[in-house]
């Protein structure tokens, strides 16, 4: 960042060209959801803004981006006028920061009230996408992004595609006199007539690494952060697209437009009539009563932040009393009752000592930037994705290049630049691999993908092993001792080429192998041979069916019931889409793809060879009907924390054997929580909701 501008005329320059600069990347941000920068930078940047404008104030124009928010809103969506503006909150980025809000506010007040008298509301800031959602009766009418404060984008039917958002609210007991009273039980319930309510879309990490890894699979092409995956998603034409990206919302404000109506004056209170309607709210908040009480929820969460599903870059301070809230008014940016603390930027110079490509199952191959070592976000990051030959050409990363490194979403690592002044001198440019490194073959660009793929998938060492893992793996055939590096011994040693080669092993091939004893063979073979009657969706899983993950695998498997009767169906042909149209989550493309599969003869081949060696995946029928009794059935359990005696995959492999419902994520459906060693958040939010809660020794009660 430059030095600050020491005279008027160079301030002015200054000011000019930040402010092109702030739009552009404002632009990029909120419409396009393709930054370009760190959030620290643009901060910079911003703040570099304030600071000269403040300096010089007679230099502040109407339509500095210091006077409004956001971005124009996108032209894909009918525009939305909102009722009350949609504000930024101004920044600290320090302590020092934070009290000098508390002075502003104590001065802002004609030091009628003391710092003492002061209560905080702090939570997470959320890295999502700002929404306005109006219910008229109780019924959600419109939702809209934020756009630019004034007007933003009708985003409703996407919106009543996220799962956790209520269509209808809950009545909640109000007096005659308009006041809510959430505490009495006896006190009449009903709905409140209008209402608006603020909060946050955003996309789980869990559903975010999902979502791009199936993105990169498919196209080399992911999301930069769950941010823009929330808001691309957010943004989808087709809602249906929106609902298989498992958005999430935390809602934390509310207007009570019903004239009749009075809101409670704590904003804490409000946060609690949030909840009573049966809106999400984020179960971290906290009233504290000082500045320290602000500073030790900051530091309790610095690190801790990291566990949970949703990324986190600061947290939030309100004013706990509204009634002071309109005497302490707003600029024409933020409130000035309220303020975002950001977290120092999770961010680390380091080199790059080599790009090297991967080849996946599906044959997709795919560029990594291997790193000099680096501590980010409380890991060493030794590499980071680069996603394909765009992403390096828009970077110009090369081989011994000093770059900035984050964590995206807090757990992948991303180059976000390069340093051109630390490149060395004989730098060159990186040249794209245009041959598999594996095989040798031309890779092909197929179609409008992005991704470059080779397409010698039977016979390329790199896709056979990466197949191989696939169906060892624990979500699919669950092979107990066979993992990547004695999958790598077999194919060198050409012991195993498909799946079912893994059932023609003996213990004395197995000896052959280096520093492989007689118990290890042995419990190899034993493993095998219990991987023969797994469910009917492992074994789909297990198959690497492009587009078909584990969860699409339990929607074919439930459907189907038989592996007979999904090939059966496949064999009609994509054309019919009867049967991909009567499972929701099912889509054209994900049915081609399983179509494609069954008809391939050496597919077929290997099925038949399956059969013969006695690999007999359990249908559901017939496993419920042999299977544990099903005294869990009609019962949702969520396991939190690390349980000792089983670990959590199989935990929920023995609810789901015994009839239960095995849930990542805590709602008033969850009948019971488990909880182990180290537990998430996910138990702050059950005791929020009153679920029955249970140790480790009273959930293998239940089992057993």
């Amino acid at each position: 960042m430059s030095t600050y501008a020491s005279s008027l005329q160079d301030a002015q320059k200054r000011i000019e060209h930040l402010r092109k600069e702030i739009e552009h990347h404002r632009f990029l941000y909120y419409t396009l959801s393709a930054p370009d920068l760190s959030d620290a930078e643009f901060d910079a940047l911003y703040h570099e803004l304030e600071d000269l404008e403040t300096r010089y104030p007679d230099l502040i124009t109407e339509d500095s981006p210091t006077q409004k928010v956001g971005a124009v809103p996108s032209t894909d969506f009918k525009e939305v006028r909102h009722k009350i503006a949609m504000l930024s909150l101004s920044n600290a980025m320090s302590e020092t920061d934070l009290e000098h809000w508390q002075d502003r506010l104590v001065k802002a007040l004609d030091g009628e009230i003391e710092p003492t008298d002061l209560k905080y509301v702090v939570e997470h800031k959320i890295d999502g996408l700002s929404i306005a959602l109006t219910y008229e009766d109780g019924v959600l009418v419109r939702g809209a992004t934020r756009g630019n404060g004034e007007s933003g984008e009708d985003v409703t039917g996407n919106l009543k595609t996220i799962k956790g958002l209520p269509i209808k609210l809950k009545p909640v007991p109000i007096r005659d006199d308009g006041t809510f009273a959430l505490d009495d039980d006896k006190c009449p319930s009903r709905m409140p007539r209008s209402i608006e309510v603020r909060g946050e879309v955003y996309m789980p990490i869990s559903s975010f690494s999902e979502l791009n890894q199936g993105l990169i699979e498919e196209n080399g092409q992911g999301f930069a952060n769950p941010r823009n995956a929330a808001s691309g998603s957010l943004r989808q034409k087709d809602p249906r697209v929106t609902a298989k990206r498992k958005l999430a919302v935390w809602t934390y404000f509310i207007y009570i437009l019903d004239p009749e109506l009075k809101a409670p004056a704590s904003q804490y209170q409000n946060m609690r009539l949030l909840q009573a309607l049966g809106l999400p709210v984020e179960p971290n908040r906290r009233l504290v009563d000082d500045l320290d009480g602000i500073k030790q929820f900051i530091d309790e969460w610095s690190v801790t932040r990291h566990g949970l599903d949703y990324q986190t870059d600061g947290v939030v301070v309100k004013l706990d009393d509204r009634t002071i809230w309109t005497r302490l008014g707003a600029t024409s940016h933020s409130p000035r009752w309220a303020i975002a603390y950001k977290y120092p930027p999770e961010e680390a110079e380091t080199r790059v000592l080599d790009i090297v490509f991967d080849v996946g199952r599906t044959g997709a191959v795919t560029p990594t930037a291997m790193l000099d070592p680096v501590k980010l976000a409380g890991t060493t990051v030794k590499r980071a994705t680069l996603h394909n030959a765009d992403q390096i050409k828009r970077l110009d990363v090369r081989i011994g290049d000093t770059v900035l490194v984050r964590k995206a979403g807090e757990i992948i690592p991303e180059i976000v630049c390069v340093k051109f002044d630390k490149r060395p001198a004989d730098s060159s440019p990186f040249v794209y691999a245009s041959t598999c490194p594996a095989c040798g073959s031309q890779l092909i660009k197929a179609n409008d993908e992005v991704v470059l793929r080779c397409l010698n998938y039977y016979n390329c060492p790199a896709q056979k092993t990466r197949r191989l893992i696939h169906w060892v793996s624990r979500e699919a055939l669950d092979i107990e001792g066979v993992g990547e590096s004695l999958i790598a011994d077999l194919v060198a040693k050409e012991m195993v080429s498909t799946p079912a080669d893994f059932y023609e092993l003996t213990a004395d091939r197995l000896l052959t192998l280096e520093r492989m004893g007689k118990k290890s063979a042995q419990n190899i073979l034993d493993a095998l041979q219990a991987s023969k009657t797994r469910t009917l969706a492992q074994f789909i899983f297990g198959l690497g069916i492009r587009h078909v993950g584990a969860s699409t695998a339990d929607l074919l498997a439930n459907h189907f019931g038989s592996l007979e009767a999904l090939s059966a169906a496949a064999a009609l042909g994509e054309d019919d889409l009867s049967n991909a149209q009567a499972i929701a989550g099912i889509g054209p493309v994900t049915w081609k793809n399983v179509v494609e599969f069954f008809a391939l003869e050496q597919n077929r081949h290997l099925l038949a060879r399956l059969r013969e060696l006695g690999v007999e995946p359990v249908s559901v029928d017939a496993g419920a009907n042999r299977d544990l009794p099903q005294t869990l059935a009609g019962m949702s359990f969520v396991i939190t924390g690390t349980l000792n005696s089983i670990d959590r995959l199989e935990a929920e492999k023995a609810i789901k054997a015994r009839g239960g419902k095995a849930s990542g994520s805590v709602s008033k459906k969850t009948t019971y929580l488990v909880v182990g060693d180290s537990p998430g958040s996910k138990l702050a939010k059950a005791q929020e909701l009153g679920i029955t809660i249970i140790d480790e020794a009273a959930f293998l009660e239940l089992l057993a």
